[in-house]
């Protein structure tokens, strides 16, 4: 599968953004899903993932802010940004696999990787 992920910009604090993860192919929902983020001179971090079934797990850092979603016939993930914070600039990558693994939070256990979109947030 490839990912092309879209929607970054620069936000002021307290805004929003909806970021995309658009999936080539016919099998986007064999797939689980999942972003994560990596700030300068930081190392990526987990953020939000949605499995097949539809099921959610969030960082502790994004929760009641962030939401992740999918729609299998458009073959795109989605990113809701509430709440935005200095804190959440990074670039944002979308990573999907076909199995689940209980590692999900960690960015080896996924094998596929878009190829990032950047978020700024400041005033």
């Amino acid at each position: 599968v490839q990912l092309q992920a879209s929607g970054g910009g620069l936000v002021q604090p307290g805004g929003s953004l909806r970021l995309s993860c658009a999936a080539s192919g016919r099998t986007f929902s064999t797939y689980n899903m999942g972003w994560f983020r990596q700030a300068p001179g930081k190392e990526r971090e987990f953020v939000a993932a949605i499995r097949i079934g539809g099921m959610t797990y969030y960082a502790d850092s994004v929760k009641g802010r962030f939401t992740i979603s999918r729609d299998n016939v458009r073959n795109t993930m989605y990113l809701q940004l509430n709440s935005l914070e200095p804190e959440d600039t990074a670039v944002y990558y979308c990573a999907a696999d076909r199995f689940y693994s209980y590692t999900y939070y960690s960015a080896g256990s996924w094998n596929y990787w878009g190829q990032g979109t950047l978020v700024t947030v400041s005033s």
